[in-house]
């Protein structure tokens, strides 16, 4: 029996192919069992529990190569057989390869795991939310990395093959790409931090500088807003990000100012039922926080009166019902106490060719001297 295992078969004993068989073969079925048994375990697993990270595990699993385990199986069977040192410096080098292609199918595994999750955050946290197109660019340079990290560790791991020379030319050539598409770049990079920062999202009302309307689309390289005249307006995305952004979508509440004069004539008492008068008006709307109404200051032609208030909702829809309540009810409550609105007026004194005004009073032009 002995002398049957030791039999020489291309330069190996019969029992080194035999241990070199036996393990590659068993390390590959186990390899392809467990990948089956923990796959649909890990799936039975995330429709209990709903988290999706066994969704995660399950979809890792899937992604194991039975091509690369082969290589790997056929590796570690090597191990028992006399090889030259040439060849098992290919031979670990393969298998170190295919650990490298295999880590970055999980990396993309993972990077396509954590966009669709994330687009479902957003879409639950804010209707639409982020752009689709902004996230697949995301996606995207997320898996050129990988890909040019696992070529350029591949590379480092074929014998005689010298990457230092390479990546030093790779870096030139990518600054001189970078300089000539600069910006390009600036805008794409304006879209991702938009999308990572979230400084204001699709469907949102926003003011740029004196540029106002909703957000209609949010690009690789612009920005499209719906303004309330209709037309659209383009902004680059880096241009954007320069500018102070005013996210009217984003306020939890709305505070309002607004002032009304009512005629010199108005008596005192009269004066002094105003503030109470418009306070009760507004506390009586709904959605709404009254913070004063006050007798501001004597005008030209008025007696102005300062009132605050605070609408408990962003949308400017509300806000103008609510405002038009208000007005209709001081109109209502103003013309039932007899007070009157004001509005500039002038009084013109006529004087007579003699110098006498309306009243018969003689005006002295130079002195200022008044006669009768």
């Amino acid at each position: 029996m002995m002398d049957f295992l030791s039999m020489d078969i291309l330069g190996h004993h019969l029992s080194g192919w035999l241990a070199f068989f036996g393990v590659g073969i068993g390390l590959l079925g186990t390899a392809r069992i467990m990948r089956s048994f923990l796959a649909k375990r890990f799936k039975r697993q995330d429709r209990h529990r709903g988290d999706n990270l066994f969704e995660l595990a399950a979809s890792l699993i899937e992604r194991l190569s039975l091509p690369l385990m082969a290589i790997l199986s056929i590796f570690v069977g090597s191990r028992f057989l006399d090889l030259s040192a040439k060849t098992e410096q290919w031979l670990s080098a393969i298998a170190v390869i295919a650990v490298i292609i295999q880590a970055a199918r999980w990396g993309n595994a993972l990077v396509e795991f954590w966009l669709n999750r994330y687009l479902l955050k957003q879409a639950s946290a804010e209707g639409e939310g982020m752009t689709k197109t902004s996230l697949r660019a995301v996606g995207f340079v997320c898996r050129l990395v990988i890909i040019a990290v696992a070529v350029l560790l591949a590379l480092d791991n074929i014998p005689g093959v010298e990457i230092t020379a390479l990546v030093a030319s790779l870096g030139i050539g990518g600054i001189a790409v970078a300089i000539a598409v600069q910006n390009v770049l600036a805008d794409l990079f304006a879209s991702l931090s938009i999308v990572l920062d979230k400084p204001f999202a699709i469907d949102d009302f926003i003011i740029v500088d004196n540029h106002m309307g909703s957000v209609e689309y949010i690009g690789l390289k612009t920005t499209r807003l719906r303004s309330l005249s209709g037309e659209q307006l383009i902004f680059s995305n880096s241009d954007l990000l320069k500018s102070r952004i005013r996210n009217y979508k984003r306020m939890a509440e709305r505070r309002v100012a607004f002032s009304i004069g009512v005629v010199y004539q108005t008596t005192h008492d009269k004066l002094g039922k105003i503030p109470d008068i418009i306070r009760q008006i507004i506390e009586l709307q709904e959605s709404v926080r009254f913070d004063r109404a006050h007798f501001q200051g004597f005008g030209e032609s008025a007696l102005n009166f300062e009132i605050v208030y605070y609408v408990l909702s962003p949308d400017y829809g509300v806000y103008m019902d609510i405002q038009q309540a208000i007005n209709l009810a001081i109109y209502e409550r103003f013309e039932q106490q007899k007070i009157a609105f004001a509005y500039p007026t002038r009084t013109l004194q006529v004087q007579t060719i003699d110098g006498r005004n309306q009243n018969g009073v003689l005006s002295d032009p130079r002195s200022g001297a008044r006669s009768e």
